[in-house]
């Protein structure tokens, strides 16, 4: 179930996780560096993917990436030496990547003005402005403001998405507009929607063209690693990490 967006125009693939070398519960491509069971399978899913999309290892910008809203510009490919949640960048063939297993990925492009981006958005990175970031990291690199096309990739549906009373109140104490992104049922249970929320703040910042890809990563367990799921499974312990898909979008070489 590999995904391209119908608005972008540059290379790019929303990744699942079929196919890869992994094995056991977190089986398939998986390219979370603390949920594989060596350095050389890690790699070994990352040049699938990247030979997939016509692309070299050495081509793959890997960040250290987390839940903040830190975006950089960068001039070339490296490995897991930045850490940011966020990057855009003018150069061909350099691969923006992102690993997410319930949190949106979110790829952008300025066809126009050859600029590209990729925010790593879960809730708190989204709230805490990663998306605005890595759009304004991108008109800093020459992008255009109502010229930019962005697509969120496969996330954590709504129906899965279960919160708690204190998550809820929370987040709608930032904004009254934040309402809207919550189902609230007569059981006093919440269910927040993420893939919604980033859509929101993208238009808020000006950005038309939108496209989203809704997968649900949390139900759609054959296709998706979901951290949530792992979670619920008791998959997940302190220092096994968990599977995560792939996302990337790249200027290729004329």
């Amino acid at each position: 179930m590999r995904l391209q967006a119908p608005n972008l125009t540059f290379k790019h693939c929303f990744f699942d996780r079929a196919g890869g070398v992994s094995t056991g519960v977190f089986g398939g491509l998986n390219i979370s560096p603390k949920g594989v069971a060596s350095a050389d399978e890690l790699w070994q899913n990352l040049g699938i993917a990247a030979r997939e999309m016509g692309l070299k290892l050495s081509d793959l910008l890997l960040l250290n990436q987390g839940v903040s809203n830190r975006a950089l510009r960068v001039e070339a490919a490296s490995s897991y030496t930045l850490t940011a949640d966020g990057a855009a960048t003018k150069t061909k063939n350099v691969a923006l990547c992102l690993r997410t297993a319930d949190c949106a990925p979110i790829l952008l492009e300025d066809a126009v003005n050859k600029v590209i981006g990729a925010a790593h958005a879960g809730w708190r990175g989204a709230v805490d402005g990663i998306i605005e970031n890595t759009i304004e990291t991108m008109i800093s690199l020459g992008a255009e403001r109502d010229k930019i096309k962005a697509a969120v990739g496969p996330c954590i549906a709504q129906k899965s998405y279960e919160v708690d009373k204190r998550f809820y109140k929370n987040f709608i104490a930032r904004s009254k507009e934040y309402h809207q992104f919550f189902i609230c049922s007569p059981e006093a249970k919440y269910y927040f929607d993420l893939a919604a929320f980033c859509r929101f703040r993208l238009e808020k910042c000006g950005i038309d063209d939108i496209a989203v890809l809704m997968k649900d990563t949390y139900a759609l367990a054959e296709d998706y690693y979901s951290y949530r799921r792992f979670t619920h499974q008791g998959v997940i312990k302190p220092q096994v990490g968990f599977g995560a898909q792939l996302s990337l979008i790249v200027m290729p070489k004329e």
